[in-house]
């Protein structure tokens, strides 16, 4: 299983339920690493789309309210559940993609993290763990890229002890 995701210098992922930044290159990049695999996120993250569900990929919605429905998209209630539903899929097609608790909750699980880190602390009322705190070791680092104003660095690492679901 996979992470995906983009972070300020200090882990914020967002603010008032929005990304903290826009930088094209980065939503390319989730889309080719995304693209007809499997996406799993809360369903603050799926409202907050844009466009839903994520086209061509399957959209696993992990809902604490019993009543959500969404078509297009697999909805589960609980970690359980989620976890049985993972298993019908290969787990280097699933990607977790927000929001923060769904990123903690899941984290330990996940072989490779995909990180966007952008070299800027901006305001944010979301953030996730650092992941080299969670036993994540730094495997590539593109060069420095710069967009909108913007340095960010495209960053994977591999968790060398993922847990089993």
């Amino acid at each position: 299983m996979n992470l995906i995701v983009a972070v300020a210098k200090d882990y914020a992922i967002g603010k008032d339920n929005k990304l903290l930044f826009h930088l094209p290159s980065d939503l390319a990049f989730f889309k080719q690493k995304t693209q007809n695999n499997v996406v799993v996120m809360g369903e603050k993250t799926y409202l907050s789309l844009p466009k839903r569900p994520l086209v061509n990929r399957t959209n696993i919605v992990l809902s604490a309210s019993p009543n959500f429905s969404e078509d297009g998209a697999l909805i589960v209630h609980s970690l359980k559940e989620l976890f049985k539903k993972l298993k019908e899929f290969d787990t280097d097609s699933i990607f977790i993609c927000g929001g923060a608790s769904v990123y903690n909750l899941l984290m330990d699980y996940c072989k490779t993290a995909y990180v966007t880190v952008v070299e800027k602390i901006v305001p944010a009322d979301t953030y996730i763990d650092d992941i080299e705190k969670r036993g994540f070791v730094l495997k590539e680092c593109s060069s420095l890229q710069h967009e909108n104003g913007l340095d960010f660095y495209f960053k994977t690492y591999e968790n060398l002890n993922p847990k089993e679901f």
